[in-house]
């Protein structure tokens, strides 16, 4: 276990200090309150001037009622738990593309897709050959721009588990690459090595052709610029807390914003993305029908316009939103906000009386009821 201290010295400014590695013998959040202990007081420093807490969001750290964070906090009341808000946001929106069950089939298939092409030298050759034919045609005929900068040597990125960064990486990499994708899943399916290459390749290009892939593909586009931006932001050593909040608040309103009108730009945006790629665009007044599409498995009579607008673009930005409220809890929010009174920066130019007061009050209140239980 690392222990590091993060303090403010005299002069106002944010200090941070390795401390000390413990062997511990598990990983149980009393035993590293004990360890944690140990070594402060080894070195002379009061626990119970403990002013924050920082673990990531593992259940023996994090937990609220036997997590370390909730052990320390009672017997420090003043000891506040801030989970990385960072990482937080990468949790809240895998979290959300998890709950859905239209956007974790497009990921698996995405995952599929990228890995089947980008796990051969030879593969990844064959798709930048693709793509220079591609430019080349489209520059010999006055379609593209030329300068400095454009047109330049792409391929295909893996999403990973926890930095929905990545994923955003992944996804606008396929739009960028996707007729040579598709072109190279073709020529595989007919002339691969063997068998199962051929049966891989046309999998993956069946799926990626899909109409629900194509979708999906396209609204995460649409989400994750708006949510990329917020990632960057909360990875910014530089960045304010309290304008980093703001952000969080102006994601949520445009999230809401294109819940409520975003829908008829998103459906031109699919359709002229299929019509250029040769994807079927289904019959939108129709009825949806799942599985082997006989009438004994339908459970509602739905068309395909409500199943794609109610059931998963709807769907996947209220699960966002509700992911976003759960990890940045107003408590937790209005605490920064408040404690941004204090900074010393430019002159305490943050200073805010009310807000001070407001937060004296609230640490004054939680102590009373901290003695009396």
């Amino acid at each position: 276990m690392a222990i590091i201290l993060r303090f403010v010295d005299c002069d106002g400014f944010i200090r941070e200090r390795f401390f000390d590695i413990v062997s511990v013998v598990d990983t149980n959040a009393l035993t590293l309150k004990k360890e944690i202990c140990k070594v402060l007081g080894n070195n002379d420093i009061l626990v119970e001037n403990m002013r924050g807490q920082g673990y990531d969001g593992a259940s023996n750290m994090c937990g609220s009622w036997n997590g370390l964070q909730a052990l320390f906090l009672q017997d420090y009341p003043y000891a506040y738990y801030v989970h990385c808000f960072a990482h937080r946001l990468q949790l809240a929106l895998n979290g959300a593309a998890k709950d859905v069950k239209v956007l974790w089939r497009f990921f698996s298939m995405l995952t599929n897709i990228v890995n089947f092409v980008s796990a051969s030298a030879k593969r990844r050759s064959e798709l930048n050959l693709i793509r220079k034919v591609e430019l080349n045609g489209l520059l010999d005929s006055g379609e593209l721009e030329t300068g400095r900068g454009l047109n330049q040597a792409r391929s295909l990125k893996r999403a990973g588990a926890t930095r929905w960064g990545s994923h955003y990486a992944s996804i606008t990499s396929l739009m960028c690459l996707f007729k040579e994708t598709k072109l190279l899943l073709q020529e595989i399916s007919d002339h691969g090595p063997n068998q199962q290459f051929r049966g891989d390749a046309e999998r993956n290009y069946i799926a990626m052709m899909s109409f629900e892939f194509v979708f999906s593909l396209v609204l995460m586009d649409k989400i994750m610029r708006l949510t990329n931006f917020l990632c960057q932001v909360f990875q910014a050593k530089t960045q304010d807390i309290v304008s980093a909040l703001n952000f969080v608040e102006n994601t949520k309103m445009q999230l809401q914003d294109m819940r409520v009108h975003g829908w008829d730009d998103l459906f031109c945006s699919v359709v002229s993305f299929c019509e250029l790629h040769g994807v079927d665009v289904p019959d939108m007044g129709a009825r949806y029908m799942t599985g082997t599409h006989r009438s004994c498995q339908q459970k509602d009579f739905i068309t395909f316009e409500h199943y794609y607008r109610v059931d998963v673009f709807n769907d996947v930005i209220d699960c966002m939103l509700r992911e976003l409220n759960d990890r940045f809890l107003e408590q937790t929010v209005e605490l920064l906000i408040l404690s941004s009174a204090l900074d010393p920066r430019n002159s305490f130019k943050s200073f805010n009386i009310e807000h001070i007061y407001v937060n004296l009050l609230r640490n004054f209140i939680m102590l009373i009821s901290f003695q009396m239980s």
